[in-house]
């Protein structure tokens, strides 16, 4: 099993692109910097070139952890990972993984399993930690449903990405 760095690297400007369209100030962004108090001259004073360049670094490292997360086959692998046998074609654990890849076939491996998966990575993970870093921060609320609804969308997409074609292959023996 090999990840496919092309759609992993192109998950990664996912959340970059997303960004300029979703916190755009006749988008959202206006209710944004409202809520954050966030002015104009305070988003100029910045480095835009390295906030782009940290961000894509940064969003590299989450679309290659969510690639796993999205992806059932990446479990079963690191399930039998260190089992004697594991890697070696005719194992018992070659025989056992791929009569479960052709069982399960592509059942979940597509699109919207990814963004099912991706979508409840942002409710479930990334909008507590958000609402809690905002209470002690005493952000509004509203700062939290703004940022958690731009990173489920963000999540969902990437998920939708990565699972259907994030891996070049999910047998046995392409690992």
């Amino acid at each position: 099993m090999q990840f496919n760095f092309l759609y992993i690297m192109l998950a990664a400007f996912i959340p970059v692109a997303l960004g300029f369209i979703y916190y755009h100030p006749k988008f959202v962004g206006g209710a944004w910097m409202k809520a954050t108090g966030i002015t104009d001259e305070k988003l100029k004073s910045g480095n835009m070139v390295i906030i782009i360049a940290a961000s894509l670094v940064l969003s590299f490292l989450m679309a290659a952890t969510l690639a796993m997360l999205v992806t059932h086959q990446t479990d079963l692998h690191s399930m039998f990972n260190g089992i004697e046998g594991y890697g070696e074609e005719g194992s018992a654990i070659s025989k056992l993984m791929t009569e479960a890849f052709e069982i399960t076939g592509d059942r979940y491996i597509s699109f919207g399993h990814g963004v099912v998966h991706g979508s409840m990575l942002g409710i479930f993970l990334v909008f507590p930690v958000m609402a809690i870093n905002n209470m002690f921060e005493r952000r509004p609320f509203r700062v939290t449903v703004i940022n958690t609804i731009y990173w489920i969308i963000t999540l969902a997409l990437m998920g939708g990405v990565l699972c259907k074609f994030g891996f070049e292959s999910f047998t046995f023996a392409s690992m």
